[in-house]
């Protein structure tokens, strides 16, 4: 029998609604598709191929799975199952890791199972939604920031912005602390670690004076923490000089991180704020009162946003808002950014730095591990995805350590360190990396060359069959052709010197 010819997708172009209880796994009693279509769009096709089992049950199929969707005919489950046996199956070169050992790594020298938390937030903010987040597989959690505020919420208090496929680039937030008491979230630590005590507990704190930072980071240790987090950056709460007003002045930072140090036992970091021009100042500061670790970054002060008819911007709260903190994908740059700069600094040696902002994929993960931090922290994919994505975090995470031979997840801290500068004006100029088209996988949009154009520098023309050409002479090398080209059709060429050193 023929075989099919396999299709090229892209993963935010699959159109898979992710669903929950997906109803086209009902439509099949071999494979869950929802499962294959989610390691798809979490980039993660390899994993997903090899769990296919050896004969492809998708040959002799009427695709009742996607009858069943809830987009029906708008997700090519069967061709997307084809690709994954005829493409991608055959290139597997590493089978998949028979247990999770090489993801073990530790935080201030307390052994994780794997380097995923969940960071502070709404996410892990009741004993149901930690307790399930460590069902599913994540190894710790940084609860909710606890305070002895007295906590009203806006509402509404979200707002996004989207991207063309309705996923969440950027996702804007106006919410503040946890609204449970001080008591009621003690409680909360006993049971969890009663239940988990395998399982990591970060509490993160606030306090309103050096006595309270104090207290409250005595009353997690003694009631089951791990490790506290000080909240030193949350954009929400700088009223009265909380949050990240504290995060802007190294002073405050270390008389804090130090009231905090002799209360407790236990590792203490500094959760710091993105909204300053760097972040070493205060980063020393916390290490110089005797912080163990670094968490980066919170939020960044934004505004997503303004309605054209009301003029309120988003989200509005009976006709007004506010400047709110700002997270998801959109933000990883920055994040990665400070990670860096983190990593990069000698005072910091031996400084854990926990990481966050954007990370969705393993791979988003791994970047901010190849820039110094050694666990990493997750909220906005959770929000938008739910705690289910540890699956493919972990898996492909795994993957590829196995396959680049790693002994452990910690091998690979800070690996890409040394290949960042602050400036650029190390980098070499003396080449140009020309683009390279691939014709077979042009689709003859033009777009490469409307963008060379109005863009770039007028190298690219179109041939009378709708193929883009290059003229050499013309083009610098800049590669916004690569970046823009919707059929991931053009790749980096050949090199050519262009000045002699």
């Amino acid at each position: 029998m023929l075989k099919p010819e396999p299709k090229i997708f892209r993963s935010d172009m699959i159109n898979c609604a992710l669903c929950i209880d997906a109803p086209c796994d009902q439509g099949c009693d071999i494979v869950d598709p929802s499962t294959l279509l989610r390691s798809i769009w979490f980039k993660n096709e390899q994993i997903a191929a090899q769990k296919l089992p050896d004969e492809n049950p998708c040959l002799k199929c009427t695709a009742p799975c996607e009858n069943k969707c809830v987009r029906p005919g708008e997700v090519p489950i069967k061709d997307l199952i084809n690709r994954l046996y005829y493409q991608v199956k055959p290139e597997c070169d590493t089978e998949i890791p028979a247990d999770e050992n090489l993801l073990k790594c530790e935080l201030c020298g307390i052994p994780l199972e794997n380097p995923f938390l969940l960071s502070s937030s709404v996410v892990a903010s009741t004993y149901d939604m930690c307790a399930r987040a460590f069902d599913a597989g994540w190894a710790g959690v940084c609860f909710k920031t606890i305070c002895s505020i007295d906590i009203h919420e806006a509402s509404p208090r979200f707002s996004a912005i989207k991207g063309n496929d309705g996923s969440i680039v950027g996702f804007k937030n106006i919410e503040q602390l946890s609204d449970h008491s001080v008591a009621e979230n003690m409680a909360i630590f006993r049971r969890l670690k009663e239940k988990y005590p395998e399982k990591f507990i970060l509490a993160s704190i606030m306090g309103q004076n050096e006595d309270e930072w104090g207290e409250l980071a005595a009353l997690c240790e003694k009631n089951g923490a791990d490790a506290v987090e000080l909240n030193f950056s949350c954009p929400n709460m700088a009223d009265g000089g909380l949050g990240s007003d504290i995060g802007q002045v190294p002073e405050l930072v270390e008389k804090f991180t130090a009231a905090a140090k002799r209360a407790c036992s236990i590792p203490v970091l500094a959760k710091l704020t993105p909204n300053v021009a760097t972040m070493s100042p205060a980063a020393e500061a916390a290490r110089r009162a005797g912080a163990d670790g670094i968490a980066a970054i919170n939020t960044i002060k934004s505004i997503t946003g303004v309605n054209m008819h009301t003029y309120v911007a988003a989200p509005a709260v009976h006709g007004r808002s506010a400047v709110g903190g700002y997270s998801g994908n959109a933000v990883k740059p920055i994040a990665l950014r400070f990670i860096s700069e983190l990593g990069n600094n000698p005072k910091l040696k031996g400084s854990h730095i926990s990481g966050m902002g954007g990370i969705e994929t393993w791979q988003d993960a791994l970047e901010f591990i190849l820039l110094g931090a050694g666990t990493v922290q997750v909220t906005t994919a959770v929000m938008q995805y739910g705690y289910r994505i540890i699956d493919d975090l972990k898996a492909g995470l795994n993957l590829y350590l196995k396959e680049k031979g790693f002994k452990n997840v910690t091998q690979a801290i800070g690996l890409g360190l040394d290949t960042i500068s602050e400036t650029t004006d190390t980098l070499e100029r003396d080449t140009i990396l020309f683009p390279r088209f691939l014709k077979e996988r042009c689709l003859g949009c033009g777009r490469c060359a409307l963008s060379c154009s109005d863009g770039g520098h007028q190298a690219i023309k179109m041939d009378a069959q709708r193929k883009p050409v290059l003229d050499g002479k013309k083009c610098v090398g800049c590669h916004l052709c690569v970046l823009v080209c919707p059929g991931k059709a053009i790749a980096p060429g050949k090199k050519r010197i262009v000045r002699e050193v």
